[in-house]
């Protein structure tokens, strides 16, 4: 149909105006064009024409919607092509300008191109921008107008921006900078006081936010810290401001390099804080030890302390010294002394404002040693002691005082009290007479003791004795008075030199009137209460022995006849002389007869028995003068004086004789005779010896197993009465002597249980009180204990005693004991009779606890412990009791933790 047919492609500029031609076979075949498949119609655009057999379609003002594949048909034939319409390049005519904008400014960036409504596409820093709804950047096209929008530019939107068409490019720099930044008002540097409310406050010109900082800290909002902004105006507060406030602030808007400082004073008035202290401020210090006196201190900015003395400044160095830290104040004094007492002041000042107080040390020291003490008074093993107080007290009250003794050539001192003496007078006892001592006193205060004070000077307890005892008239003759005494009942280590006799005459010592009542315990002078006067002048007794007399005895001479004196004694040692015992009566120099007095001891009023080879040493006491004469016989006839020795003298008579023997048994008479006065007294001695053995000893009868014996007491009873008899058996075989009966009275008995078969002899031997005699009468036959006719006897067996205290054969052992778990305790015991068994737990009896069973089982005692807790541990004591005694053992427990 188509005899030529369309060109594969054709090219036409965008505007231009395109031919399409074809030609036909046939020109009457009709043809049709289609673009796209739709049918085209003639147009003002589409135009057809027709030239013989060419067929032709001109399409004018191209546009790029022109461009699409076109066919055309005719008949059943079609035919094809592709029409391509080519965009003319766009170009720029008018570019994109430099531009500089401050930050929330709009920004526009235009430019124009060469055709309307051309695409142009927009780039930042080489990267396409989008003109999404959602993006920044707003794009908007005027016809051959383009323009690029910012609504509010930030500091990010500095940036290179370009425009590319397809056929050219502009681009331009966008520079946006913060706006320059007025601050309205700067923070203001503030002086605050601790715990009020610190208030900073600034204003800028521009509505940003800004962050605070601390000494270069970022600061956050908090419960204490709170921060405002409302438009240009930004707050920071602190409602109660601390110490660790103070500071260099600063506010920092966002986005600007600059900065809003100021500095935040916090400050304290100085405060010492003396609460520790005690009553006025007083600090006690022991002298010796190091004080270090703390005082906390308060204050912003830290205080500057100053302690001073009086005048005088206290440094940082040396034995007393200041030492200052950030919050205390501390005032050292190595070595404490008494002159450091006193008072310090502490101040401290800062900027707002100063404090100051007083504070007393107080250096407490041991007392000063008191001075040598003065031994006052001396006795026989004590003496009395006194001292002066020390002087300085060491700032504590005296409490008492320690007192120590020592022997002055011993180096040793001995505390003699060991509760404080609360007096300055002391006595110390037990001291021995005639050694010399020293004494020495400590003074005490509640800090401690003081050094000794210096010894006393040394002395000597040496004590007089005690008056002499019992001074009595011995004899008195027409110019002598004899006077006799007793040693005194003390007299003491320093001895007895001897004794002063002194007299005087009644009417110079004593008056006419003299009370005879007197008191020979006190050995004091006699005193008449209705006026008689005792004038104890030293001109008034006469001293009768100008020498010491050792004797308890002594004569006076040369005394008028008829005179009445009175006479005392004194014993003297190296202490002294002792208090005078004085004679209760007045003595009249004339000689007085005594009427005989025999005093016969209570033992020899009756029988005087000793045995054969003793000593006899009688002494019978008697009295009566003058001259008392002794005489003395046995049985009636004059004593042998050879056999008897017999010594008499003015107040007793001895009879002695060294080894008795009988035949100084007798009744001794004796005679005392004073001129015609005589008094007699008898002494009965009896000397005894062992009696002699029994006379006869005779088999009287034999029976069974018994034998009848009797006898005749001896013939020599030994001078003294029999007091029974001892009767011994012998086997004949053996002759071994055992004895049957003792202390037997009778002179005949029976021996019984006699061994059947056995023949015996028997003996007796007679006693008395010196004993048996030397020899036992023995029986001339023997006895046969015959076997005819006797039914045996069964020995009798005595029931064996089976009583027992109670014994543990096994003890209790420790034992460990899981908790919950029942535990149980064994040990075995026997007694007899069967003992009481009791279980203890730490020594507490263990009764009517459901946590423990107790058993007790042929003598094995067993305590089970139900499920025990660590609160069951404990010390067990198993006790077994019985009449005849008891026994404990024990043990202990522990109860673990499970696993």
């Amino acid at each position: 149909a188509f005899a030529k047919g369309l060109d594969p492609a054709y090219q036409v500029d965008k505007g231009g105006k395109v031919r399409f031609m074809v030609e036909l076979a046939d020109p009457t075949v009709e043809l049709k064009w289609y673009k796209n498949g739709q049918e085209i119609r003639p147009s003002a655009k589409y135009i057809f024409e027709h030239k013989g057999n060419q067929r032709i379609l001109f399409i004018n003002n191209c546009t790029m919607t022109d461009d699409a594949r076109y066919y055309v048909t005719a008949g059943d034939e079609k035919c094809s092509t592709e029409l391509f319409v080519r965009d003319p390049p766009i170009l720029v005519t008018k570019g994109l300008e430099d531009t500089n904008t401050y930050v929330g400014e709009r920004v526009e960036l235009s430019c124009e191109v060469s055709e309307d409504d051309a695409n142009v596409k927009w780039f930042r820093n080489g990267v396409e921008l989008s003109n999404d709804p959602k993006s920044r950047y707003r794009i908007k096209v005027e016809g051959k107008k383009h323009t690029l929008i910012i609504e509010e530019a930030a500091k990010n939107d500095t940036a290179t921006y370009s425009v590319m068409t397809t056929g050219g490019q502009s681009e331009a720099k966008l520079a946006v900078d913060l706006r320059p930044l007025k601050i309205s008002l700067a923070l203001e540097d503030q002086t605050v006081r601790l715990g009020q409310e610190i208030h900073l406050k600034c204003e800028i010109s521009e509505n940003v936010e800004g962050k605070w900082y601390k000494n270069g800290q970022l600061i956050e909002a908090s419960d204490r810290v709170k921060l405002y902004h409302k438009g240009r105006i930004h707050r920071f507060v602190i409602p109660v401001s601390a110490v660790d406030d103070e500071g260099e602030y600063m506010f920092v808007p966002d986005a600007y390099n600059i900065n809003i400082p100021c500095k935040v004073h916090i400050v304290d008035p100085p405060k010492l804080h003396l609460d520790g202290l005690g009553e006025n401020n007083t600090v006690t210090v022991v002298a010796g030890n190091k004080l270090r006196l703390e005082i906390p201190i308060t204050g912003e900015p830290t205080p500057k302390v100053f302690w001073s003395r009086g005048d005088k400044m206290v440094t940082d160095s040396g034995r007393i010294r200041a030492e200052t830290y950030p919050d205390s104040s501390c005032l050292v004094i190595d070595a404490a002394e008494r002159e450091d007492s006193g008072s310090f002041r502490i101040t401290l000042k800062n900027e707002a404002g100063e404090d100051t107080a007083l504070i007393n040390i107080k250096v407490v020291d041991v007392p000063d040693p008191p001075q040598a003490p003065n031994v006052t008074e001396v006795g026989e093993d004590w003496c009395i002691m006194t001292w002066e107080p020390p002087a300085n007290d060491g700032g504590s009250p005296i409490l008492g005082y320690f007192i120590e003794r020592k022997k002055k050539q011993s180096s040793r001192w001995m505390r003699l009290n060991f509760e404080l003496c609360k007096e300055t007078t002391f006595e110390p006892k037990k001291m021995i007479e005639g050694v010399a001592y020293e004494v020495r006193v400590f003074a005490v205060n509640a800090i401690g003791m003081s050094k000794p004070s210096m010894p006393s000077k040394s002395f000597v307890p040496l004590a007089v004795t005690s008056p002499p005892t019992m001074l009595a008239v011995d004899s008195v003759t027409d110019t002598s008075v004899t006077m006799k005494w007793r040693p005194p009942d003390q007299i003491g280590a320093a001895g007895l030199d001897g004794y002063v006799v002194e007299y005087c005459f009644e009417g110079n010592g004593f008056s006419q009137g003299i009370s005879t009542d007197l008191s020979e315990e006190l050995g004091e002078p006699p005193f008449n209460l209705e006026g008689t006067v005792f004038h104890n002048g030293s001109d008034e007794w006469i001293v009768a022995n100008p020498e010491l007399t050792d004797k308890t005895k002594f004569t006076i001479n040369g005394l008028p006849t008829g005179s009445k004196i009175l006479v005392r004694v004194k014993a003297v040692n190296a202490a002294g002389e002792s208090e005078p015992r004085y004679h209760p009566q007045p003595i009249l120099v004339k000689e007085v007869i005594e009427p005989p007095k025999i005093r016969l001891p209570r033992h020899l009023k009756q029988t005087y028995t000793r045995r054969v080879g003793e000593t006899v040493n009688l002494v019978i006491p008697f009295q009566g003068k003058p001259r008392a004469k002794v005489l003395w016989q046995k049985n009636g006839a004059p004593i042998d004086k050879n056999d008897i020795n017999i010594r008499n003298t003015e107040n007793d008579t001895i009879i002695f004789i060294r080894k008795a023997e009988r035949g100084h048994s007798g009744e001794y008479d004796m005679k005392v005779e004073v001129e015609n006065l005589v008094d007699k007294a008898t002494i009965d001695i009896q000397i005894v010896d062992r009696p002699g053995p029994p006379e006869v000893v005779t088999i009287e009868d034999v029976w069974g197993e018994n034998v009848n014996l009797s006898w005749k007491p001896p013939k020599d009873d030994g001078n003294a009465a029999i007091t029974g008899y001892t009767i011994q058996k012998a086997d004949k075989k053996s002759m071994e002597w055992f004895t049957v009966i003792e202390h037997y009275h009778r002179t005949s008995a029976t021996i019984n249980e006699l061994v059947i078969g056995n023949e015996y002899y028997f003996r007796v031997f007679a006693e008395n009180m010196c004993g048996l005699s030397e020899d036992a009468t023995m029986t001339k036959e023997s006895a046969l204990i015959a076997k005819d006719g006797k039914v045996y006897k069964y020995p009798v067996y005595e029931d064996f005693d089976f009583s027992e205290r109670p014994l543990f054969t096994q003890p209790l052992v420790n034992t460990f004991a899981v908790a919950g778990y029942n535990a149980t305790l064994n040990c075995s015991v026997r007694g007899n009779p069967k003992p009481k068994i009791t279980w203890m737990k730490n020594k507490v009896l263990i009764m009517n606890d459901p946590r423990y069973r107790m058993f007790s089982n042929q003598g094995v005692c067993t305590l089970e412990i139900r499920k025990p807790s660590p609160y069951d541990g404990g010390t067990y004591t198993c006790r077994a009791v019985n009449e005849l005694g008891e026994a404990e053992v024990d043990c202990k427990l522990e109860v673990r933790g499970k696993g």
